[in-house]
């Protein structure tokens, strides 16, 4: 399986947009899988390249429209450039491969103003207009947490496993089908998320993106922003609940469910990263990444309170 890119597959692409002159190419931070790239051309312009190792082409195509549509409704992300014959993907050695613009700015840091931004741009996704291009499954969530359960069945006792099981049919019981739903992000860490001047500037990487409870992204965007290692930073989650309500309340049951859906979401990034490091490809140094979120479970912390 390929993870790289190579220069011939940049200036490959770069014909596709009748474009020459790569001065240099670059690996860019973020992401686990696919692999991306800044271009540098000698006339100054910028670009980014997407080699989607580790998608199908179809799923490509779906994540495209994804884009696509948050662009349409107002949503600030990243949108591929149109190629030849008006395509937003191309495939070459049996992978899909998009060119975007190169957005300025890093991640979007964790200060107040940043997280205002990033819950006011939350609230705003999440009222736009559904689409069939975006599941009703999510896939870091309980169809995960079952997976890995019943990976690891024969390999005698786990903790993770045991925990995972019983927070499963906690969780389950304990959220109910009733609250109001959007389209989610499903995986808001920093570096799913570009920034400068303490406001959002793109949305990235919508793979895990869902429709599902509303507030779940809210508390999602807090378990990727809103802690420094085991400890939450109260100022980040009322920031994050300042910017959201300004743009849409959270309704009674919704907050009612806040502490739930905070676990839920910790035990969500647990579960794909012990599925990642140990099951799917095992890697020594990183197998105890899963913990970070495990011991935020014991952290006794109020979510609630910046809600009342």
């Amino acid at each position: 399986m390929r993870d790289e890119v190579r220069r011939e597959d940049a200036e490959w692409i770069l014909s596709k947009i009748d474009v020459s002159g790569l001065e240099s190419i670059s690996p860019l931070d973020g992401g686990w899988d696919n692999c991306n790239v800044h271009l540098k051309l000698a006339d100054s312009s910028q670009y980014v390249l997407k080699a989607w190792f580790a998608n199908s082409i179809e799923e490509v195509g779906r994540v495209v429209e994804r884009h696509l549509h948050l662009h349409a409704h107002g949503i600030p992300t990243t949108v591929p450039i149109q190629l030849e014959d008006g395509v937003f993907l191309v495939e070459k050695d049996g992978f899909a491969w998009t060119l975007l613009p190169f957005v300025e700015g890093g991640f979007l840091d964790s200060d107040e103003f940043s997280l205002r931004s990033l819950g006011e741009v939350l609230a705003r996704m999440h009222l736009i207009p559904t689409a069939g291009c975006f599941p009703r499954e999510y896939r870091m969530g309980f169809s995960l947490f079952e997976k890995v359960i019943g990976h690891c069945k024969e390999d005698g006792r786990v903790p993770f496993i045991d925990l995972l099981t019983d927070e499963l049919g906690r969780l389950r019981r304990s959220i109910p089908d009733s609250l109001p739903s959007g389209i989610l992000h499903g995986d808001l860490f920093p570096d799913n998320v570009i920034g400068s001047g303490g406001s959002v500037s793109a949305i990235l990487d919508l793979e895990e993106s869902w429709i599902g409870p509303m507030c779940f992204d809210l508390v999602m965007a807090f378990v990727g922003f809103g802690w420094e290692g085991a400890e939450p930073i109260d100022l980040r989650w009322r920031a994050l609940v300042d910017g959201y309500q300004r743009v849409r309340s959270l309704n009674s049951e919704e907050i009612s469910v806040i502490p739930q859906m905070h676990r839920y979401a910790t035990l969500a990034i647990a579960c794909w990263r012990f599925w990642k490091h140990n099951l799917s490809v095992p890697d020594q140094e990183l197998s105890g990444r899963y913990l970070e979120m495990v011991e935020r479970l014991a952290v006794d912390y109020d979510l609630t309170e910046a809600l009342r």
